[in-house]
């Protein structure tokens, strides 16, 4: 009996053994064991983006968007165009060390006309005797400036070649806080690269960034690199044009400062139908109402823009415009402060007259004045010294 008892243990023993070694090299032979051919996969063609997901925006968009190198001799190296302000910069790559006599920059462009006409920041080209611009399929091609407006730092350049895959342009209109926004660009010259944030504010100014200022504020990450970059929506649409950033360690804290499109789309015309920009200017220096202003010239509240100062022989002289009046509308359009003032001075076209509104000893004027062209290289709200 225990003979046939050891041989029955040996044959069941055996038989699980055969029985583990056939399920790893054919799991086919155990029962309701499910078959690999069995598993369902998506395929390619019927493949969709994951919730939430910003691919098409960024396939779209990121064709268009290039990168720029400069070169150019200088006789210092500073890599802070803002001496004065460590926190606010403009954010373009600087590979020379302070020795050398030959800097190399990098930054990035749009390009917003496939006849090879592309969107810049003039800080990323200012001075430059090279520039390079890397095409999204690898192409390098030199690139030349067609023109550049300093105070709205836009600058156009144009290269050789034709049937560029341009950018498609949104409408400022349509930008609101709390949009998920898109920076397209070349951070540390890693190549190119998309970040997401929102629209975080609109309308900043006040920054001392350009003489003329609007931005879009964002907190899509945007480092070094990336000046002149898109900014796109989430249907790939640019909605501006990346500037700079505050911050205090020289990278992206989450406070990125944009150029928004319809003003980027002015210059841009601008410069390529005339090769530059063609503002207004009537020769004031002017400055904000303060609550204690408003209270001395007995305002209802703090609005408009107090003309300190007139230009000798300017347009506003000629009109009858003096110091101590208080801009209030200018062709209609009220005036809330000093920048307001500034940007609807400059918007009005040379050698045409306009009605400028003020408060004078609490009596109201309207004033004809024929609005001068505004001269190069001015200084805000210094109109003395030729500035607006």
């Amino acid at each position: 009996m225990r003979k046939l008892w050891l041989v029955f243990a040996q044959s069941v023993t055996v038989c699980l053994g055969i029985l583990f070694v056939a399920s790893l090299f054919r799991q086919d032979f155990l029962p309701h064991q499910a078959s690999l051919s069995t598993l369902r996969e998506v395929t390619r063609e019927g493949a969709t983006p994951p919730a939430g997901s910003y691919r098409e925006a960024a396939r779209k968009a990121m064709p268009s968007v290039v990168n720029i190198f400069t070169s150019k001799e200088v006789k210092a190296h500073h890599p802070n165009p803002f001496p004065d302000s460590p926190e606010l910069r403009r954010f373009f790559g600087d590979n020379a060390p302070p020795e050398t006599q030959r800097q190399l920059s990098l930054g990035s462009g749009v390009i917003v006309l496939s006849e090879g006409y592309i969107l810049t920041n003039d800080h990323v080209i200012d001075g430059a005797q090279e520039i390079q611009v890397a095409l999204s399929d690898g192409r390098t091609v030199k690139a030349q400036v067609v023109g550049a407006d300093p105070e709205t730092d836009i600058a156009v350049l144009k290269v050789n070649l034709k049937g560029l895959p341009a950018i498609t342009f949104a409408t400022s209109e349509q930008v609101r806080v709390g949009d998920v926004a898109l920076a397209i660009g070349n951070p540390f010259g890693v190549g190119e690269t998309v970040t997401m944030g929102i629209v975080s504010a609109l309308g900043r100014s006040r920054l001392g960034i350009n003489t003329f200022e609007n931005f879009i504020q964002t907190d899509a990450a945007i480092n070094p690199g990336n000046s002149g970059g898109a900014l796109v929506d989430v249907s790939g649409n640019l909605i501006g044009i990346n500037t700079a950033i505050y911050s205090k360690t020289g990278g992206s804290q989450g406070i990125g400062f944009t150029i928004p499109v319809s003003i980027a789309k002015n210059v841009m015309e601008e410069i390529i139908k005339a090769g530059d920009v063609t503002r207004g200017w009537i020769g004031v220096e002017v400055q904000d109402i303060t609550p204690e202003l408003a209270e001395s010239f007995r305002l209802n509240k703090p609005k408009g823009a107090l003309i300190a100062s007139v230009m000798k022989g300017g347009p506003a002289e000629k009109s009858g415009i003096k110091a101590g009046d208080i801009l209030i509308e200018v062709n209609g359009a009220s005036i809330g402060d000093s920048q307001e003032m500034l940007n609807r001075v400059a918007a009005l076209k040379p050698k045409v007259s306009a009605n400028f509104k003020v408060l004078r000893n609490r009596q109201t004027l309207v004033l004809a004045v024929l609005v001068g062209k505004r001269p190069k290289g001015t200084i805000r709200n210094l109109e003395e010294d030729d500035g607006q």
